[in-house]
């Protein structure tokens, strides 16, 4: 064989992989048959009381128990939790603020709260369990006749989000994913600013999740360190992608006249939890055992919408760094840029400069900021900063999703973008496996996203 057909059998080689490769990414999930109708702008009856049952009350479960108690025409019944001080604490807690001591479940294990959805004095389901129980624990919920509410992800599979929205259809059931960051007064701004045309016609966000976790290690027997490293072991993409991601498909209305069509994602090698692991635990340890991390330090994704805007996703709970979710906007006419807050709009800001805040900008930033404040934090921010944590967004969210329920109007997030936010998720893995191939998303709505309308500015 001479060097010439030696080269072009090599390139024929490298061509096949490259295929096989590819078609491994772009193979896309049948879309099933619907089940049901569209729930993307679904009313239920209105409830003078919501009766709730918890499912999980560790560190984030216990803290919704608490801005629960503290809302109006809200009754906690039940709570359940394999951890039986957790379980007990959280039904402590509600005897202490002078409620009816809610029932108790968990203790027969982890299916137990398949007992607890039997109960018809509840109305909606609060899941703050690990992340593999959620798809099931909101299926199981919403054919009991309950609304379901996940902490995020709400799904960790492409199955899975087909599994949210096909119940969610056939049941006729609210299903939405806590993403807490969509209510944080930054991104309640933005969405604000958009909406009043500051920014002009939007083309490029970016979002992410940047948060040193590897704390979490130490919770070996239980906590979320004690399931969650597990993940970083055994899957390599962006495993939280909603945080960051979440507001910024709000901003562009993804599934209210866009949607996710593409993406695309790379990870870098998984260094430092075998480095934290080597240097916190003696050798012995289960975590110095670990043959491979297969989770990268830093995930980057990138996403295209179906209306040719770019969207990057960061992803990044192993490094020392500082906390960020990035929040960046980019429209026609301006941007916003968080971590620390900056804005620059054409003919508002000053000329060839930002308003950063900091020193001496910033309490120009802070004076523009009230001036396009979002209604619903210039009416309820203070409050949520002493009732609700993460600076008063997670108490805003509940307090959001119980008004709409006590007066039956359409919740401001669907079981649509939950599954297509959590989707990134399982995507990422796909593409990074196939050597950041394209993947294609599913259309969850199945075109509905073409006639629903935008959010709109809620108050």
């Amino acid at each position: 064989m001479n060097q010439q057909d030696q080269s072009r059998r090599n390139f024929l080689k490298v061509m096949t992989a490259a295929g096989a490769t590819l078609a491994l990414a772009n193979t896309a999930k049948a879309q099933p048959a619907a089940e049901g109708k569209n729930v993307a702008l679904l009313k239920t009856p209105p409830m003078e009381k919501i009766r709730v049952g918890f499912i999980g009350v560790g560190a984030r479960g216990s803290g919704h128990v608490g801005s629960m108690l503290k809302l109006e025409g809200v009754e906690v019944t039940a709570i359940c939790d394999t951890h039986e001080p957790s379980r007990k604490a959280s039904v402590a807690r509600c005897v202490k603020e002078g409620r009816k001591e809610p029932a108790g479940y968990g203790e027969k294990g982890e299916l137990h709260y398949q007992e607890m959805l039997k109960r018809d004095d509840i109305d909606m389901v609060i899941i703050a369990t690990p992340w593999e129980w959620h798809t099931r624990m909101c299926v199981d919920a919403m054919n009991a006749g309950k609304h379901a509410f996940t902490e995020v992800p709400a799904a960790i599979t492409e199955d899975e989000c087909w599994q949210l929205v096909n119940t969610a259809e056939k049941t006729q059931k609210h299903c939405m994913m806590l993403e807490n960051c969509c209510y944080g007064r930054e991104e309640l701004f933005c969405l604000n600013l958009i909406a009043q045309g500051m920014l002009g016609e939007l083309l490029h966000g970016e979002g992410g999740y940047l948060h040193d976790l590897r704390g979490q290690m130490r919770e070996v027997e239980h906590g979320t360190g004690s399931w969650r490293t597990y993940h970083y072991i055994k899957r390599n993409g962006n495993m939280y992608p909603t945080h960051g991601l979440g507001p910024i498909a709000q901003y562009m209305n993804v599934n209210r006249g866009d949607k996710f069509d593409y993406m695309s994602s790379v990870s870098s090698p998984a260094v430092a939890r075998a480095e934290y692991a080597k240097k916190n635990f003696p050798p012995d340890h289960k975590w110095n055992q670990v043959k491979e991390w297969k989770g990268g330090d830093q995930n980057t994704s990138i996403i295209k919408t179906a209306l040719g805007r770019s969207i990057i996703v960061q992803f990044n709970e192993s490094d020392p760094r500082p906390y960020s979710r990035i929040n960046l906007i980019r429209g026609s006419k301006g941007i916003f840029m968080g971590y620390p807050s900056r804005l620059m709009i054409e003919g508002v800001t000053p000329k060839g400069d930002s308003w950063l805040q900091d020193n001496e900008k910033e309490a120009k930033l802070e004076e523009f900021m009230k001036k396009y404040e979002h209604p619903l934090w210039a009416k309820m921010g203070e409050m949520a900063k002493k009732n609700g944590g993460h600076g008063g967004m997670d108490f805003i969210m509940l307090w959001r999703i119980v008004t709409c329920l006590r007066a039956g109007e359409p919740l401001d997030q669907s079981v649509y973008d939950a599954a297509a936010w959590s989707a990134v998720g399982p995507l990422s893995e796909k593409s990074v496996a196939a050597k950041s191939c394209n993947v294609d998303f599913a259309d969850y709505t199945r075109g509905a996203w073409r006639t629903t309308p935008p959010l709109g500015i809620i108050s």
